[in-house]
C-alpha cells in the first residue's frame, strides 16, 4: 500500500481525476441520530474546489429536514448562502436516484408518478406495525414512549423511506439477543411493504436494501445479524429498483464527460433505470462508448464494507452498502488500464459500533482472498479523511490554475 501522501501527490498531478464518495461515515462521523449528524465547513470549500472533479453517492438523500443540504445550511448557518454560491454537494444521492448540482437543483429521472405516490405513504404504513413490533419486544413501554422511539425510526425521506434501529438498539442495549430480534422483526415488517406494493400494480418498483449488509442471495440482500461484537445492519430502506450504487458510477461518469468534452458518451439522457445490471455489461458499455483520453483517474471512498467466513466453510459473504460501486471502480480501473484508487475509511470510531481497523485489522470489512483491495485505510476515520482531502482540493486547485498559466 502506497503512503497517504504519495497517492495525493498522483492525483494531484494527474491529467482527469474524478472523486466519487459516499458521505456518511466518510466526511461526517456516525451518529445514532441522524438529525444530529455534522459536517465541517472547510470540508464543503475544498469540495466546491475540486469542481465537476467531485461527485458524492450516497444512500441518504439531499433535500428534506434529514437530507444532507440541511447539514450543510446548519454548518454555513446560512440557507441562503449555500446556494448562492454554490455550496452544495453535487452528486447522487437515495443510492443514485435523486441528482443535485451544487446549486441545490434536483432532478430524479426514471421514478415514475405511481411509484412517487406510494412511497409517500410508506410511513403512515409503517407507524402501526412499528408500535405492534415494539410492544412486543419492550412490553414496559406506553404508547408515548413508543411514539418517541418512532420519530428517531422511521426516517420520512422522500424516495427512500427507512427504518434506522439505532434508538431500539439504545434500549436493547447489550443484549444482542433483543438486537437480532428487532432486526429480523423489522426485516419481516419491511418485506410487507413490499408485498402492498406489489398488490398495487407495484410489481418490479421497488427493494430493501440494507446497510451493512452481508451481500446478496436469489437477489435479496442479506442482513446482518447483531453479535457480542457486532452490532450488525442498523438500518434498512426501501429503494426503487435499480438505484445501485454501480449504476451510480455509471451515470456520473457520463455526466463527467459531458461536462469536460460537451458530448455525453452513454447519451444525456441516461439513468439508473436504462443502466445495465450486471459488472461486465456495464464494463462493455464502457469500453463501447468511452475513449480512453476521456477516461479519469477514479477515486473511490467508501466505508460500509463487509466480510464474514461462513461457519464451516471455505468461502465468505461479502457486502455493504460501498462494495459493488468500490468494486466497479478497481474493476473498471483494470480494464482501462488505469490505476483508479480505492479509499476505505474507518467509521468506528463513531456512535455505531463498526469493526475497527485500529483494534482487529480488516477483521469484518475484508479478508485474504477478497478481490476488493485498499490503496488508502483511514484509520482514524472522517477527521484524518477530511484533513488529507482538504489538502488535496487545495493544491489540486493551485495545479489547475498553473496548467492554464502556461
Amino acid at each position: 500500500m502506497a503512503s497517504n501522501l504519495k497517492i495525493q501527490k498522483q492525483l494531484i498531478l494527474s491529467k482527469n481525476i474524478l472523486f466519487i464518495q459516499d458521505i456518511d461515515g466518510v466526511c461526517i462521523p456516525l451518529v445514532k441520530d441522524p438529525m444530529t449528524r455534522k459536517l465541517e465547513s472547510k470540508y464543503i470549500y475544498a469540495a466546491k474546489e475540486l469542481a465537476e472533479e467531485f461527485f458524492v453517492l450516497t444512500c441518504g438523500e439531499h433535500e428534506g429536514p434529514r437530507g444532507v443540504n440541511r447539514i450543510i445550511e446548519r454548518s454555513l448557518r446560512s440557507s441562503i448562502e449555500p446556494k448562492k454560491k454554490k455550496l452544495y454537494l453535487r452528486g447522487l444521492a437515495a443510492c443514485g436516484v435523486e441528482y443535485q448540482e451544487n446549486n441545490g437543483e434536483t432532478s430524479f429521472e426514471g421514478v415514475s408518478e405511481k411509484e412517487m405516490n406510494f412511497l409517500s405513504i410508506v410511513p403512515t404504513l409503517l407507524k402501526p406495525k412499528f408500535d405492534l413490533i415494539v410492544k412486543n419486544i419492550f412490553p414496559e413501554l406506553n404508547q408515548e414512549e413508543i411514539n418517541f422511539h418512532a420519530a428517531k425510526s422511521i426516517c420520512q425521506t422522500r424516495f427512500s423511506p427507512t427504518i434506522n434501529f439505532n434508538s431500539l438498539f439504545e434500549l436493547a442495549g447489550k443484549d444482542y439477543e433483543k438486537r437480532k430480534l428487532i432486526q429480523i422483526s423489522f426485516e419481516k415488517m419491511m418485506n410487507e411493504i413490499i408485498f402492498k406494493a406489489e398488490t398495487e400494480g407495484l410489481k418490479n418498483s421497488f427493494f430493501l436494501h440494507i446497510s451493512p449488509n452481508l451481500g446478496k442471495e436469489n437477489d435479496s440482500e442479506i442482513i446482518k445479524l447483531s453479535s457480542k461484537s457486532d452490532i450488525g445492519s442498523t438500518d434498512i430502506q426501501l429503494l426503487i429498483k435499480g438505484a445501485v450504487k454501480d449504476s451510480g458510477v455509471l451515470f456520473l461518469l457520463n455526466k463527467f464527460i459531458e461536462i469536460k468534452t460537451g458530448k455525453a458518451p452513454f447519451g444525456s439522457n441516461f439513468n439508473f433505470r436504462n443502466s445495465p445490471k450486471s459488472f461486465r455489461e456495464k464494463i462493455d458499455l464502457c469500453k463501447r462508448s468511452i475513449e480512453i483520453d476521456d477516461m479519469p483517474v477514479i477515486v473511490g471512498v467508501g466505508d460500509t464494507i463487509t466480510s464474514k467466513k461462513n461457519i464451516g466453510e471455505k468461502s465468505y459473504l461479502r457486502g455493504g452498502s460501498d462494495r459493488s460501486f468500490l468494486e466497479f471502480i478497481q474493476i473498471l480501473g483494470n480494464e482501462f488500464g488505469i490505476n483508479n484508487k480505492i479509499i476505505f475509511v474507518d467509521s468506528s470510531s463513531g456512535e455505531v459500533e463498526r469493526p475497527s481497523t485500529k483494534k482487529t485489522g480488516l477483521i469484518g470489512i475484508s479478508d485474504f482472498h477478497d478481490n476488493l483491495n485498499f490503496d488508502i485505510v483511514f484509520k482514524n476515520g472522517p477527521k484524518e479523511y477530511i484533513s488529507w482531502f482538504i489538502e488535496l482540493a487545495k493544491k489540486r486547485s493551485n495545479f489547475k490554475i498553473k496548467q492554464v498559466t502556461f
